[in-house]
């Protein structure tokens, strides 16, 4: 027994309602990455009222389970929770947005806000039918996925557990509202720091020969490692390399000590990932010598998180199951995304789907990118989230066997 077509499509628009006054009221409370405290106390009183049991598994992160006492698969279904420190405006990109944050300098600017929504919505309307569910289904709420804060912990926390699959969602501005998309494979970057201190040695600007100018051999730091990107990184790879500072000095007449270098690299394959962050030692290390300089490294030089990668199994299951519950036409295939996402740690475990729901809406204003004042998302697509989520639990209690990872 599991959620008809028709059941799923009625209670999803019965729960829209909640779902965004949900949205508003965690939109309205944002807080930034280890602080969620008035979140997840809102999350909580939700799950209370839906008579789940849970458990924190971090500070502000939990976990609530819904039990149905029958046989059957081990289901996670994961949000995140936390905002951005970043200045919200009152406008999105067409006009004034639905709700804006109390908190000046705190905002939700990448739709986690939305997320949870979307997954207290799940939890309405998956507890109201336990009498046509089985097995176990497991509902996370991740604090600080933005600074990666929570993520070993709910990792920790599931794995003692049995779960067969997770699945998640992220609002996307570069998909068009209405649409989402599950495709198998490669779905968000993985992520390299890259953070490099170059000292030299200072003096008076006057006699530049007279000192090790960190801030020459920063500069020729960069314009040597486009060079070697070109001809190391593995042709037909894509590793982008996001070099978003340079910061030596603060005066025209005093060359400083030490210069600095910060960026990114991103991905999709680790061992390329791994091989842009070696490239960029060995060009910084035998730059600064032709330099009379020598290089540190932040610890953050290194592979910091994997690219989210869908499961081929699930992720056909997924576009199979959406397209007979959701409109003609809104399941679609789009290309990866750049930015990086913790659940790349669920993805690398089990067996996983990661959603991406369009929010992209010129009429209502929507289509400003992530972390950005203006981002806002569309509210009329939430209930397409939520009836994707029960279509997906659907259609893996449906299975008669769940392979493992």
């Amino acid at each position: 027994m599991s959620l008809s077509n028709e059941l799923i499509q009625r209670v999803a628009n019965e729960e829209n309602d909640y779902v965004i006054d949900c949205r508003r009221a965690i939109h309205k409370m944002a807080e930034i990455s280890g602080t969620e405290e008035k979140t997840s106390a809102f999350i909580i009183e939700e799950i209370k009222k839906a008579g789940l049991p849970f458990e924190m598994v971090s500070k502000t992160g939990l976990i609530a389970t819904l039990d149905t006492g029958k046989a059957g698969p081990g289901i996670a279904l994961r949000a995140d929770i936390d905002a951005l420190p970043l200045h919200e405006e009152d406008n999105n990109q067409k006009g004034p947005r639905t709700c804006v944050s109390d908190n000046p300098g705190t905002c939700h600017a990448c739709g986690h806000d939305a997320h949870a929504a979307m997954l207290l919505g799940a939890i309405k309307a998956l507890t109201a039918n336990k009498d046509k569910l089985s097995g176990t289904i497991y509902f996370c709420f991740e604090e600080g996925e933005e600074n990666g804060g929570g993520a070993v912990q709910m990792l920790e926390a599931m794995g003692r557990r049995h779960i067969d699959t997770c699945w998640a969602i992220h609002v996307y501005a570069g998909l068009d509202s209405g649409r989402i998309c599950v495709d198998p494979g490669p779905r968000m970057a993985g992520a390299a720091g890259a953070a490099v201190t170059v000292i030299g040695k200072g003096g008076h600007g006057s006699r530049p020969d007279m000192t090790s100018n960190p801030v020459f051999c920063a500069a020729a730091i960069l314009t040597n490692l486009s060079t070697a990107f070109v001809n190391q990184i593995t042709a037909g790879q894509t590793v982008t390399c996001g070099m978003a500072s340079i910061q030596g000095g603060t005066t025209g007449n005093i060359i400083p000590d030490k210069a600095e270098i910060n960026g990114s690299f991103r991905f999709f394959d680790v061992e390329q990932g791994a091989k842009a962050v070696e490239i960029l030692k060995s060009v910084a290390t035998h730059t600064a010598a032709m330099n009379k300089c020598t290089v540190e490294f932040d610890p953050r030089t290194r592979v910091l998180v994997t690219p989210v990668i869908n499961d081929t199994y699930y992720g056909e299951l997924a576009r199979k199951a959406l397209t007979e519950v959701l409109p003609k036409g809104a399941v679609v295939s789009c290309e990866p995304w750049y930015a990086s996402e913790s659940f790349s740690r669920v993805t690398a475990k089990y067996r996983a789907v990661f959603a991406h729901l369009g929010i992209n809406n010129a009429e209502y204003g929507s289509g400003a990118p992530h972390h950005n004042g203006f981002f806002d998302v569309d509210e009329n697509v939430l209930k397409l989230g939520v009836m994707s989520t029960l279509k997906y639990v659907s259609a893996v209690e449906d299975l008669t066997e769940w392979p493992a990872k």
